[in-house]
Protein backbone atom coordinates (compact mmCIF):
# COMPACT_ATOMS: atom_id res chain seq x y z
CA UNK A 1 0.00 0.00 0.00
CA UNK A 2 2.80 2.41 0.90
CA UNK A 3 4.60 1.55 -2.35
CA UNK A 4 1.41 2.27 -4.34
CA UNK A 5 1.00 5.67 -2.64
CA UNK A 6 4.65 6.44 -3.33
CA UNK A 7 4.27 5.74 -7.07
CA UNK A 8 1.01 7.67 -7.21
CA UNK A 9 2.65 10.70 -5.59
CA UNK A 10 5.63 10.50 -7.96
CA UNK A 11 3.32 10.31 -10.98
CA UNK A 12 1.35 13.37 -9.83
CA UNK A 13 4.56 15.31 -9.16
CA UNK A 14 5.89 14.51 -12.63
CA UNK A 15 2.56 15.44 -14.17
CA UNK A 16 2.55 18.82 -12.39
CA UNK A 17 6.16 19.52 -13.40
CA UNK A 18 5.33 18.61 -16.96
CA UNK A 19 2.36 20.96 -17.01
CA UNK A 20 4.42 23.79 -15.53
CA UNK A 21 7.17 23.20 -18.10
CA UNK A 22 4.68 23.14 -20.95
CA UNK A 23 3.06 26.32 -19.68
CA UNK A 24 6.41 28.11 -19.48
CA UNK A 25 7.47 26.96 -22.94
CA UNK A 26 4.10 27.90 -24.36
CA UNK A 27 4.31 31.36 -22.79
CA UNK A 28 7.78 31.96 -24.22
CA UNK A 29 6.84 30.69 -27.66
CA UNK A 30 3.71 32.83 -27.72
CA UNK A 31 5.45 36.12 -26.94
CA UNK A 32 4.62 38.87 -29.41
CA UNK A 33 7.40 40.94 -30.98
CA UNK A 34 6.51 43.79 -28.64
CA UNK A 35 6.91 41.50 -25.61
CA UNK A 36 10.48 40.61 -26.60
CA UNK A 37 11.70 44.19 -26.85
CA UNK A 38 13.97 45.76 -24.27
CA UNK A 39 14.44 49.54 -24.11
CA UNK A 40 17.67 50.88 -22.64
CA UNK A 41 18.53 54.56 -22.26
CA UNK A 42 21.73 56.16 -21.01
CA UNK A 43 22.64 59.79 -20.48
CA UNK A 44 25.60 61.93 -19.58
CA UNK A 45 24.60 62.89 -16.04
CA UNK A 46 26.60 66.14 -16.26
CA UNK A 47 24.42 67.49 -19.07
CA UNK A 48 21.45 69.82 -18.64
CA UNK A 49 19.30 69.09 -21.69
CA UNK A 50 17.46 72.41 -21.36
CA UNK A 51 20.65 74.14 -22.48
CA UNK A 52 19.96 72.93 -26.03
CA UNK A 53 17.23 74.38 -28.25
CA UNK A 54 17.70 73.09 -31.80
CA UNK A 55 18.41 69.70 -33.35
CA UNK A 56 19.00 67.97 -36.66
CA UNK A 57 18.77 64.30 -37.63
CA UNK A 58 21.11 62.47 -39.99
CA UNK A 59 19.25 62.01 -43.26
CA UNK A 60 19.93 58.26 -43.47
CA UNK A 61 20.29 55.23 -41.20
CA UNK A 62 23.58 53.41 -40.73
CA UNK A 63 23.08 49.66 -41.06
CA UNK A 64 25.67 47.37 -39.45
CA UNK A 65 25.03 43.84 -40.69
CA UNK A 66 27.41 41.21 -39.30
CA UNK A 67 30.21 43.74 -39.15
CA UNK A 68 29.57 45.25 -42.59
CA UNK A 69 28.31 48.83 -42.69
CA UNK A 70 26.22 50.74 -45.17
CA UNK A 71 23.97 53.78 -45.31
CA UNK A 72 20.34 53.52 -46.36
CA UNK A 73 16.98 55.21 -46.11
CA UNK A 74 14.15 52.72 -46.32
CA UNK A 75 10.51 53.47 -45.45
CA UNK A 76 11.20 51.88 -42.05
CA UNK A 77 14.26 54.06 -41.50
CA UNK A 78 12.26 57.14 -42.46
CA UNK A 79 9.53 56.11 -40.01
CA UNK A 80 12.07 56.05 -37.17
CA UNK A 81 13.55 59.40 -38.24
CA UNK A 82 10.06 60.93 -38.36
CA UNK A 83 9.21 59.52 -34.93
CA UNK A 84 12.41 60.87 -33.37
CA UNK A 85 11.74 64.28 -34.91
CA UNK A 86 8.17 64.19 -33.56
CA UNK A 87 9.14 63.43 -29.96
CA UNK A 88 12.07 65.85 -29.99
CA UNK A 89 9.72 68.63 -31.08
CA UNK A 90 7.17 67.60 -28.48
CA UNK A 91 9.99 67.99 -25.94
CA UNK A 92 10.37 71.61 -27.07
CA UNK A 93 13.29 71.38 -29.49
CA UNK A 94 13.26 73.04 -32.92
CA UNK A 95 14.17 70.98 -35.98
CA UNK A 96 16.71 72.68 -38.25
CA UNK A 97 18.93 71.54 -41.12
CA UNK A 98 22.38 70.14 -40.43
CA UNK A 99 23.86 73.28 -42.04
CA UNK A 100 22.09 75.62 -39.59
CA UNK A 101 24.40 74.98 -36.62
CA UNK A 102 22.04 72.76 -34.61
CA UNK A 103 22.71 72.40 -30.89
CA UNK A 104 22.07 68.65 -31.10
CA UNK A 105 22.69 66.07 -33.80
CA UNK A 106 21.06 62.65 -33.93
CA UNK A 107 22.46 59.52 -35.59
CA UNK A 108 20.35 56.38 -36.06
CA UNK A 109 21.90 52.92 -36.43
CA UNK A 110 20.36 49.52 -37.09
CA UNK A 111 22.54 46.61 -35.95
CA UNK A 112 21.95 43.06 -37.15
CA UNK A 113 24.21 40.18 -36.21
CA UNK A 114 24.20 36.42 -35.88
CA UNK A 115 26.43 36.45 -32.80
CA UNK A 116 26.03 37.74 -29.28
CA UNK A 117 28.22 40.69 -28.43
CA UNK A 118 28.65 44.07 -26.80
CA UNK A 119 28.40 47.42 -28.53
CA UNK A 120 31.61 49.08 -27.38
CA UNK A 121 31.40 52.79 -28.13
CA UNK A 122 35.19 53.17 -28.11
CA UNK A 123 35.24 50.85 -31.14
CA UNK A 124 31.75 51.64 -32.44
CA UNK A 125 32.62 55.10 -33.76
CA UNK A 126 36.23 54.18 -34.62
CA UNK A 127 35.33 51.18 -36.75
CA UNK A 128 32.43 52.85 -38.50
CA UNK A 129 33.57 56.47 -38.43
CA UNK A 130 33.34 56.61 -42.22
CA UNK A 131 29.59 56.34 -41.88
CA UNK A 132 29.39 59.09 -39.26
CA UNK A 133 31.42 61.76 -41.02
CA UNK A 134 31.58 64.72 -38.59
CA UNK A 135 31.67 66.95 -41.68
CA UNK A 136 27.92 66.31 -41.95
CA UNK A 137 27.53 68.32 -38.75
CA UNK A 138 30.03 70.99 -39.84
CA UNK A 139 32.89 69.69 -37.68
CA UNK A 140 35.29 68.10 -40.13
CA UNK A 141 38.37 66.65 -38.47
CA UNK A 142 36.68 66.19 -35.09
CA UNK A 143 36.35 62.77 -33.46
CA UNK A 144 33.43 61.31 -31.53
CA UNK A 145 33.56 60.72 -27.79
CA UNK A 146 31.25 58.78 -25.48
CA UNK A 147 31.45 58.96 -21.66
CA UNK A 148 29.98 55.47 -21.35
CA UNK A 149 30.50 52.04 -22.88
CA UNK A 150 27.70 49.46 -23.02
CA UNK A 151 25.20 47.71 -25.19
CA UNK A 152 24.37 44.08 -25.51
CA UNK A 153 22.81 42.82 -28.69
CA UNK A 154 21.48 39.31 -29.11
CA UNK A 155 21.62 36.48 -31.64
CA UNK A 156 18.94 36.84 -34.35
CA UNK A 157 17.51 39.89 -32.61
CA UNK A 158 19.06 43.00 -34.05
CA UNK A 159 19.14 46.34 -32.29
CA UNK A 160 18.32 49.95 -33.06
CA UNK A 161 20.56 52.60 -31.55
CA UNK A 162 19.81 56.34 -31.40
CA UNK A 163 22.71 58.63 -30.47
CA UNK A 164 22.23 62.26 -29.41
CA UNK A 165 25.29 64.41 -30.08
CA UNK A 166 26.39 67.64 -28.42
CA UNK A 167 27.20 69.89 -31.39
CA UNK A 168 26.73 73.11 -29.43
CA UNK A 169 29.93 72.53 -27.45
CA UNK A 170 31.86 70.50 -30.04
CA UNK A 171 34.26 73.33 -30.88
CA UNK A 172 34.99 74.04 -27.21
CA UNK A 173 35.39 70.34 -26.40
CA UNK A 174 37.39 69.51 -29.51
CA UNK A 175 35.17 66.47 -30.04
CA UNK A 176 31.55 65.50 -30.64
CA UNK A 177 30.24 64.14 -27.36
CA UNK A 178 27.43 61.58 -27.20
CA UNK A 179 25.18 62.83 -24.40
CA UNK A 180 22.30 60.35 -24.72
CA UNK A 181 21.71 56.95 -26.25
CA UNK A 182 18.56 54.94 -26.69
CA UNK A 183 18.88 51.26 -27.55
CA UNK A 184 16.07 48.92 -28.59
CA UNK A 185 16.68 45.19 -28.87
CA UNK A 186 14.34 42.32 -29.53
CA UNK A 187 12.26 40.87 -32.34
CA UNK A 188 10.62 42.75 -35.19
CA UNK A 189 12.31 46.08 -34.46
CA UNK A 190 12.59 47.05 -38.14
CA UNK A 191 8.87 47.67 -38.50
CA UNK A 192 7.60 50.98 -39.84
CA UNK A 193 4.18 50.45 -38.25
CA UNK A 194 5.65 50.28 -34.72
CA UNK A 195 8.49 52.79 -35.13
CA UNK A 196 6.52 55.54 -33.40
CA UNK A 197 5.65 53.45 -30.33
CA UNK A 198 9.22 52.16 -30.04
CA UNK A 199 10.71 55.66 -30.10
CA UNK A 200 8.01 56.86 -27.72
CA UNK A 201 9.08 54.18 -25.22
CA UNK A 202 12.64 55.55 -25.21
CA UNK A 203 11.51 59.14 -24.70
CA UNK A 204 9.03 58.09 -22.01
CA UNK A 205 11.87 56.76 -19.88
CA UNK A 206 13.95 59.89 -20.58
CA UNK A 207 11.78 62.71 -19.14
CA UNK A 208 14.87 64.88 -18.64
CA UNK A 209 15.04 65.46 -22.42
CA UNK A 210 13.31 68.85 -22.36
CA UNK A 211 14.25 72.11 -24.06
CA UNK A 212 12.78 74.17 -21.22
Amino acid sequence: MKQTKKWAFSFIALLVLGLVSCTKNSAVNNLSNADTRIYITQRDSTVNFSNYKTFSINDSVTVINNGQSSKSLTPTGQAFIDAISKYMQQAGYTLVSNTSNPDLGINVTYINTTTTGIIDYTDYYDLYSGYYDPTFWGYGGYGYYSPYIYGVYQINSGALSIDMLDLKNAAANGKIKIIWNGLIRGEGIADATTADSQVQALFSQSPYIKAN
